[in-house]
């Protein structure tokens, strides 16, 4: 594991978290950076990603909640999240690849350990 994330937790619906993730500066200065999540029995997918160079996108289901953003200085990446529904607990993995996938395998690009995001309602 290369990238290390953290900031997940237990919050009630309407609440905020704020994760982040560090990269090694050759992996993270290279490549666009997602925030990917899965729940038991699906794939992994994208909530939110941003490339090199700042462009951001979202899955339909979390724009004008979520904000990805990238500290250059710092090789980290944050999402925050804000008003979260029950619908948006999964593990939430952090990666680093030359592209944003709507879904991604494990095989593609450096991954995170994933951490644990639980909304209650």
């Amino acid at each position: 594991v290369q990238l290390q994330a953290s900031g997940g937790g237990s919050v009630q619906a309407g609440g905020s978290l704020r994760l982040s993730c560090t990269a090694p500066g050759s992996i993270f200065s290279n490549n666009a950076m997602g925030w990917y999540r899965q729940v038991p029995g699906k794939q992994r997918e994208m909530v939110a990603g941003i490339t090199s160079g700042g462009r951001t996108n979202y899955a339909d289901s979390v724009k004008g909640r979520f904000t990805i953003s990238r500290d250059n200085a710092k090789n980290t990446v944050y999402l925050q999240m804000n008003s979260l529904k029950p619908e948006d607990t999964a593990v939430y993995y952090c990666n680093a690849d030359w592209m944003i996938r709507p879904v991604a395998a494990p095989k593609f690009g450096h991954w995170g350990q994933g951490t644990q995001v639980t909304v209650s309602s």
